[in-house]
C-alpha cells in the first residue's frame, strides 16, 4: 500500500462531501463512487449516513450491489457511518420488508434504535485507542444489538437511557459507527480508518 491510499465514498446518497473532506485531511486520496469501475479502483470504501433503504435501492439501480458485496467478501476495508452501519450489518432489526444489506459485519443492527430525528443527541464516547473521549453526534441512529465473537466493540454509550449500547465496531478491515464523525471537527475516526486501509 502506498502512503496515500485511494478511498472511495459511496456517492449515491448521504454526507459525501463531508467524508471526502475528512479523508483528504487524513492524507488519503478520496474519490466518489457511483459505478462499478470506480469501485474497482479504490483501496477502501466509506458508506455514509443517509437513508439505508434508499441506499440499497440506489445501489441496485446503479448495478453496484453485487460488486460491493464481492469487494467486501474479497477483504476490501470499509467504514459505515449511521445508515452505512446498517448497510454493513449481516442482519437488521426493524428494517422494512425485503430490505437488503451488503453484509461484512457479524452483527445485528437495530434501525432507528435511538428514535426519530427529534431524538437526535450528542455524547462523549470512550473509543478504543483514543486518548481522549470522542464527542459523537447521533441522528436517527442505529445501534448494534448483538455482536459476533470476532467483532471488536470500539465504543458504547456511557450514560442515559441507552447506556451500554454498542455504537462502534470493527471486524478485520470493516468498521462502523452509529454516529456521524464526518460532521464533527474531530478526524480521529477517519484517521483510524485510513490507517486500517493502509494495513490491509
Amino acid at each position: 500500500m502506498t502512503s496515500s491510499p485511494t478511498i472511495g465514498v459511496f456517492a449515491l446518497q448521504g454526507d459525501v462531501r463531508e467524508h471526502i473532506r475528512m479523508l483528504e485531511g487524513c492524507g488519503a486520496t478520496a474519490v466518489k463512487v457511483r459505478r462499478p469501475d470506480e469501485l474497482a479502483a479504490v483501496d477502501g470504501l466509506v458508506l455514509p449516513g443517509g437513508e439505508s433503504t434508499t441506499m440499497y435501492k440506489l445501489a441496485t439501480t446503479f448495478e453496484l450491489l453485487e460488486p460491493l458485496r464481492e469487494r467486501l467478501a474479497d477483504g476490501m476495508p470499509a467504514l459505515g457511518t449511521c445508515a452505512g452501519m446498517i448497510m454493513l450489518a449481516d442482519r437488521i432489526e426493524a428494517g422494512i420488508s425485503g430490505q437488503l444489506t451488503l453484509g461484512g459485519l457479524d452483527v445485528v443492527v437495530r434501525r432507528n434504535a435511538f428514535g426519530r430525528q427529534v431524538d437526535s443527541f450528542e455524547a462523549d464516547l470512550d473509543f478504543v485507542g483514543f486518548g481522549e473521549p470522542f464527542h459523537a453526534l447521533f441522528i436517527r441512529a442505529p445501534w448494534v444489538e448483538k455482536a459476533g465473537a470476532d467483532v471488536e466493540v470500539l465504543a458504547r454509550v456511557a450514560s442515559g437511557p441507552a447506556v451500554g449500547r454498542i455504537v462502534a465496531v470493527r471486524q478485520g478491515g470493516v468498521m462502523a459507527t452509529s454516529f456521524h464523525p464526518e460532521i464533527t471537527q474531530d478526524d480521529r475516526v477517519h484517521r483510524y480508518f485510513v490507517d486500517l486501509v493502509m494495513r490491509h
